[in-house]
């Protein structure tokens, strides 16, 4: 179990905190006891930025245990009061190399206070647009990109405004629960999965699924959390039980496309998955994602990437 603490200051904006803890929240639902929330800052009692006032709050630990992750949410306004007694103490604590054996998530203009606290020099890194000239300025080492939705760099990663807070809770969960996960979370918060900071596009774990048919969801599902078995017309149409031939139209209506294409699509996520995150050659990488061979693979393959597997291959390791 990983503990996720969020690091509380005044005027917290409370889309900051609760869309990225209800997002591990629901990813402890799918795997159990993945994730313990703790909910840490300066002083016992906060006022949010809509005026709620959260209380109980731990005071900041002197340690966390390997692996935490620190979630460090914004602050509502113009200006962000570095000097503020609550604040400081934040940055005395993140300065103290409290977050070294773990990960550290900025949500928004948090990336300002991490910056104060020293822990984005030389890092590249981005926060709201509002503020990029002031981290900028806050400390000069930091290698601050625009026009992110978040960046990670290391063990530590940056998001831009709000919503964006939860964009990096979903790679995180992600990272170390696998993607089928995050989508399935995605899916329950009602949100859009992106594949990096950098690509707006949706995974393919969560295409052709903005719609509210029961029967083509309930083949989506059987097809995510089994890409590999042996899936044919009929066999998927038991599983709507209704017809191939209705089960086609029901696709072509709701999800665009076919349901072979569907099974296709998400056989390609999965081998992408394997290519990405293992050393298997493209041969059992085809075996285990359901194709024939690594020739049916990069055939198909070629209907979503225009990149070909190698240029995928060990880009980033799983996160621990």
């Amino acid at each position: 179990m990983r503990e996720v603490v969020f690091a509380l200051l005044p005027r917290v904006v409370l889309l900051d905190l609760a869309g990225p803890a209800d997002a591990f929240r629901n990813a402890n639902t799918k795997v159990a006891d993945s994730y313990r929330l703790r909910f840490v800052a300066a002083v016992p009692n906060l006022p949010s930025a809509v005026g709620l006032e959260l209380g109980g709050l731990e005071p900041l630990p002197a340690e966390l245990p390997d692996g935490a992750i620190v979630v460090l949410t914004g602050i509502a306004g113009s200006s962000i009061p570095l000097e503020a007694p609550e604040t400081r103490a934040v940055i005395d604590w993140l300065a103290s190399g409290v977050t070294q054996n773990g990960m550290l998530l900025c949500v928004c203009s948090a990336s300002v206070v991490a910056a104060k606290a020293g822990l984005l020099a030389g890092r590249e890194c981005t926060t709201h647009f509002e503020f990029l000239e002031e981290l900028r300025r806050v400390d000069p080492r930091a290698r601050v990109l625009d026009n992110r939705i978040f960046v990670e760099d290391g063990s530590v990663f940056t998001s831009a405004g709000v919503t964006a807070g939860l964009d990096l809770a979903l790679h995180v969960i992600g990272r170390q629960l696998g993607p089928r996960v995050a989508a399935d979370v995605a899916r329950d918060l009602v949100v859009y999965l992106r594949r990096s900071g950098s690509d707006p596009a949706l995974s393919p774990w969560v295409s052709h699924r903005n719609h509210v048919h029961p029967a083509v969801h309930r083949v989506q599902d059987a097809v995510v959390r089994d890409p590999t078995a042996p899936w044919t017309a009929q066999e998927l149409s038991s599983v709507a039980c209704t017809s191939s031939r209705n089960l086609a139209r029901l696709f072509s209506e709701h999800a665009r496309c076919s349901p072979l294409d569907y099974v296709q699509l998400i056989r390609f996520a999965f081998a992408k998955e394997l290519v990405t995150q293992s050393k298997l050659d493209l041969e059992r990488v085809a075996a285990k994602a359901g194709f024939r061979s690594a020739q049916h693979l990069r055939r198909v393959w070629a209907r979503w990437e225009s990149r070909p597997p190698s240029a995928f291959r060990a880009r980033s390791a799983p996160l621990q």
